[in-house]
């Protein structure tokens, strides 16, 4: 009933561990090699006899349509070498698929990065599972599944999660893909506005294309910021922002969160400030509130600060692992210790358990 496709490319020292994790699972696994010149193809074939050879386009979705279309079964998941299965329920997955058949399953990623000397987590639910006749991708790079015709879908939570250590890389590896990704995204930006511009963005019944400029420019404003541009991130993500768009598509969300740490790290905590004025319609998240208490911090506003970390505590979930839990708790200790309380700072410093910044302070 479902297919694992990949693409890879030089990928000998992820592959590995990426087909060990699907091995338990009985699917047919379809890989497609895009000009390996090390060990890719070879390990790839140990794992399944359906490796195919494709020419590289400089067109991500082009690629992993070829893949779709070499898989026999009517359903695919769509994995990337750097990720790997850590939980996976084919029964129930099975069901979904029969009572959902013409909506596309959002699978948990679960994104490991160093960041600081600090391993970090972070969470988001991506659209990942669909039926070959319903869906396929779009766009040069950063790739969304669409529907073949063209019409909004809905989705289903599948019981999938992975990992995935795509960003955790040196700053150097950073600044290679961040640039590798931006000519890609300059390339799709130019395709997409002039295709807009002559059936008329902005006006009743645009082209689906024109719709995709906005997510565009946030990409290109993320590959700024993967790159430690921080000003030229900030340059795009107020463009982005500057189009009528959803506050509650995750990566509007996503783009609004990302300029103000952009705002924060390029040194202009008081433009950061203008983050208030969207915290009605973003506010209601753990990360936003935690994003807010950093941003009155560097404002020197403690005890808003300390509010908004009090609140994001207050949430179960969140995104970015402990900004509902130590890592908010921590900021009141810093913000607690700097004015002086040092019983206060203590206090929270314990609540922060195992945190290494927070048993230092101590």
């Amino acid at each position: 009933m479902l297919s694992i496709c990949m693409i890879a490319k030089n990928e000998e020292k992820n592959i590995v561990r990426a087909l060990e994790s699907l091995r338990p699972l009985g699917c047919e696994i379809v890989v497609v090699d895009t000009g390996s010149v090390d060990a890719t193809r070879e390990i790839a074939a140990r794992y399944t006899e359906h490796v195919y050879d494709y020419v590289w386009e400089d067109d991500f979705a082009a690629a992993k349509n070829f893949a779709v279309e070499k898989a026999t079964n009517p359903y695919v998941l769509i994995l990337d070498c750097d990720e790997y299965m850590e939980q996976f329920d084919m029964g129930q997955l099975e069901q979904l698929l029969r009572s959902h058949p013409r909506e596309a399953g959002r699978i948990k990623r679960v994104n490991y990065l160093t960041k600081g000397g600090e391993r970090q987590e972070q969470r988001e639910w991506i659209n990942r599972i669909f039926a070959k006749a319903v869906f396929h991708y779009e766009g040069r790079i950063h790739e969304q599944v669409t529907a073949r015709d063209g019409r909004d879908y809905d989705t289903f939570l599948a019981p999938v999660v992975i990992g995935h250590t795509g960003y955790d890389l040196t700053e150097e590896e950073k600044k290679a893909k961040a640039a590798r990704n931006f000519a890609l995204l300059q390339q799709e930006y130019e395709r997409l506005k002039a295709l807009a511009l002559k059936q008329g963005f902005g006006l009743p019944g645009q082209p689906p294309e024109s719709e995709q400029l906005p997510y565009i420019v946030y990409q290109m404003g993320k590959s700024c910021y993967m790159a430690g541009d921080y000003d030229k991130a900030c340059e795009y993500f107020s463009q982005g922002l500057s189009f009528d768009l959803n506050p509650k598509l995750e990566y509007v969300v996503d783009m609004v969160e990302t300029y103000g740490y952009a705002l924060l790290n390029g040194g202009q905590p008081e433009t950061a400030l203008l983050l208030e004025s969207v915290y009605a319609e973003f506010g209601d998240t753990a990360d936003f509130k935690f994003l807010m208490g950093l941003i009155y911090m560097n404002n020197a506003r403690f005890d808003e600060a300390i509010r908004q970390f009090e609140l994001a505590t207050a949430y179960a979930d969140c995104r970015s692992k402990g900004v509902n839990s130590y890592a908010a708790w921590y900021n009141i200790g810093v913000i607690k210790e700097c004015l002086g309380d040092a019983a206060g700072a203590r206090s929270y410093y314990k609540k922060c358990g195992d945190y290494a910044p927070a048993r230092k302070r101590l």
